[in-house]
């Protein structure tokens, strides 16, 4: 299923891949080889939890291959409207917030990064500078206005 993601998401996840086949990988066969080495791989833990490492890893990188497959790197359109990879300021409940607009994998709420498919990234996404909405949270409703739109 495509994903968006900003050019810098998609660099990310294609350094990790980088690293988990070049340094991680390599790392783990390596301790499968020393743990193999002292013989009866039936009852070496240390073997058991090397192949679970590699298995692990193996998984992680095919999952990150099969993100940066289905990866649509978004550019910037004009307009002013709030997209994927936007920086806003809005006003939320009175208080000012500023938050950079990503893709789900990219998200990090104590970076300021937030989800274009969180409930409120989804409600954030096509407004223009001077939208106002409401916006609910469990029982309570909150004002929301978008201050800027970088």
């Amino acid at each position: 299923m495509a994903q968006y993601i900003t050019k810098e998401g998609l660099k990310k996840l294609k350094d990790e891949v980088e690293h988990l086949k070049k340094v991680e990988i390599r790392r783990v066969t390596k301790l499968i080889a020393e743990a193999a080495a002292f013989g009866d791989l039936k009852e070496n833990s240390s073997y058991h939890e090397a192949r679970n490492q590699k298995s692990f890893l193996l998984g992680r990188i095919e999952q990150l291959e099969n993100a940066i497959n289905d990866a649509i790197v978004v550019e910037k359109q004009a307009g002013g409207a709030i997209q994927v990879d936007s920086k806003i300021k809005i006003l939320f409940d009175g208080k000012e917030a500023d938050y950079h607009i990503v893709a789900p994998g990219e998200a990090d709420i104590l970076k300021n990064k937030l989800s274009y498919q969180s409930p409120l990234g989804q409600q954030l996404m096509g407004k223009k500078m001077g939208d106002e909405f409401s916006y609910e949270v469990g029982n309570k409703k909150m004002k929301v206005k978008v201050l800027e739109v970088r």
